[in-house]
């Protein structure tokens, strides 16, 4: 063997550094190929090794080797087409030959990164240990003190607002000839009644044609059938221009984000809109990359995509960190809420969305001192997204609870914790526990919560988890067809089915919520901001939310 040679071949990896190893079962494969031929990643393929056999024969037996060729399923040692773990492969598998296994001692993040270009994936950060949210118990169980609620007999009422609620002072009505009058001229800030459990922006683009698709049956059969008005945000990019002139547009609320895209198509659709949308979300940040624009890679940019969006196809669509225009905390408010507001004749409510970061409390006080700013959304660390960097993913961000928390209080300080809703996102059922979650975010003072990956993983089930398992929405090669805008991927998705699971999933959450809220004796109200009701084991986290430590 020449140097060079070995060199090479000392430079290659061993399955041991990588996250899953594939076992495959020679004695119950039948070859078929579909194993390979479904894996999104080509980490499996199907080739050729000499097998050397011993055998003796006779009655003076004489060990004689033989060399035989066998056809093998073989994992790729290529860093660029490590297993995922997705498990593609064992589910089309007759036989049950093949399947990838965690491998807890993998290097992976040590090879990963070549040519100086950091590794960005989509998902979530890979942390296995639970949460502070789900670490949290509902300690205020009313029996005799106070009048406990039966969660299955009783009439609840579970719903919040979004949008500004004034204190009846300061409402412009008045009592003229024995009659409740209002000032036609003064303004009153639009509300909207909503479902406390939201879906989170996953945008046209980012999702599937079909995901996207079975999402939005769902929240019209919810709100429609089911009574239930749960609200979807579009994310950036802007929805398809026939269902923005339909009467389904009053249960989307439509995010503009530093790159505006889709956004020509809505403006120009407003004139001829016969409902008005739930609510404008104006995105300044992610809590999954904080500081960081968002991306979305070219092969996503389709026909469909780039139509619907106003950009040519196949080019990488990246939005600034900011909106290039704003400078500041007051501008930003003062021009683009009173902007949006001014677009739909102040009849929808208009509020920023943030990362999670110590700075705000900043943008609370200075929302709350402009009339025209609806809501606060805050999207903490705990966030999933479609593309960012791992660094950005794993040492980035401000955890929300504490986040949330802190904002609440400052709000209590001001006297304005029923006029201004907080929206808590970033890990809402995380570890599956939705309702759980959402739960806690409200005694914590959020008016709702944002969901999107769990929403993912539950009406599709998505293979995506902490283990860093699949995790391959940002490259346009998803096994599911959730994040894929490739025909022959998301046709596997069946949007009917998705739009019946989401719909089961916001019914198990509303039960689940009544068994939490019925101890508690509420039943028409939410529970904002109620922290005598939690409480948490872990001593430094009680002291830093201000809730009861139980051991």
């Amino acid at each position: 063997m020449e140097p060079a040679e070995r060199v090479d071949q000392n430079y290659e990896l061993s399955l041991k550094e990588f996250p899953y190893i594939v076992r495959w079962r020679d004695d119950r494969c039948t070859r078929c190929g579909r194993c390979t031929a479904v894996c999104p990643v080509s980490a499996i393929e199907p080739t050729v090794q000499v097998q050397r056999t011993v055998t003796s024969e006779g009655t003076a037996p004489k060990p004689a080797a033989q060399r035989r060729l066998v056809h093998v399923v073989r994992q790729v040692r290529d860093i660029d087409r490590y297993c995922t773990g997705c498990g593609t492969c064992t589910l089309v598998c007759p036989n049950t030959a093949i399947e990838p296994e965690y491998n807890p001692q993998h290097k992976f993040l040590f090879h990963k990164n070549r040519g100086g270009a950091a590794y960005r994936r989509g998902g979530r950060r890979n942390d296995p240990q639970p949460s502070t949210v789900d670490q949290l118990k509902f300690v205020r169980i009313s029996m005799l003190t106070d009048p406990a609620l039966d969660a299955g007999r009783h009439e609840f009422r579970i719903r919040t607002y979004l949008g500004r609620n004034l204190p009846a002072e300061k409402l412009p009505l008045e009592v003229k000839r024995g009659r409740l009058a209002r000032d036609e001229e003064a303004f009153i800030p639009p509300v909207r009644e909503i479902y406390p459990i939201r879906i989170g922006s996953m945008s046209v683009g980012a999702l599937s044609p079909h995901m996207w698709e079975g999402l939005a049956m769902g929240v019209a059969y919810l709100n429609e059938v089911e009574g239930m008005p749960v609200v979807m945000c579009t994310g950036e990019g802007g929805i398809p221009p026939r269902l923005l002139k339909s009467r389904f547009a009053k249960y989307f609320i439509l995010q503009i984000a530093s790159g505006y895209f889709g956004w020509d198509e809505i403006v120009h659709a407003i004139p001829e809109m016969t409902e008005d949308p739930a609510g404008i979300e104006i995105k300044y940040g992610q809590g999954a990359k904080p500081g960081d624009g968002g991306l979305l890679m070219a092969y996503k940019v389709l026909k469909l995509i780039a139509r619907i969006r106003g950009v040519p196809e196949y080019v990488d669509l990246a939005s600034p960190p900011t909106h290039q225009t704003k400078y500041s905390i007051e501008e930003a408010i003062a021009k683009m809420i009173q902007s949006m507001s001014m677009a739909w004749g102040f009849r929808v409510p208009v509020y920023p969305k943030i990362s999670g970061t110590t700075t705000a409390q900043a943008v609370l006080n200075n929302a709350v001192r402009n009339p025209y700013a609806a809501a606060l959304c805050i999207d903490g660390e705990d966030g999933g997204t479609g593309a960012a960097y791992n660094v950005s993913m794993d040492k980035m961000g401000h955890p929300i609870a504490s986040n949330i928390r802190d904002c609440y209080l400052d709000l209590v300080k001001q006297g304005k914790q029923n006029e201004l809703p907080l929206i808590a996102a970033g890990g809402m059922g995380k570890n599956g526990s939705l309702a759980a979650n959402a739960a806690a975010m409200i005694m914590l003072g959020a008016s709702a919560v944002d969901s999107g990956k769990y929403i993912m993983q539950a009406t599709a089930q998505c293979f995506g988890d902490e283990y860093n398992r699949c995790n391959l929405c940002n490259t346009g090669r998803c096994p599911r067809g959730i994040t894929t805008q490739d025909p022959r991927l998301y046709r596997r998705l069946d949007p009917d089915m998705v739009a019946e699971r989401l719909v089961e999933v916001f019914k198990a959450a509303d039960m689940e919520l009544r068994k939490i809220f019925a101890p508690m004796g509420r039943s028409t109200e939410l529970p904002i901001g109620m922290s005598d009701g939690l409480g948490c084991a872990n001593r430094e986290i009680a002291e830093r939310l201000k809730i009861k430590h139980v051991v």
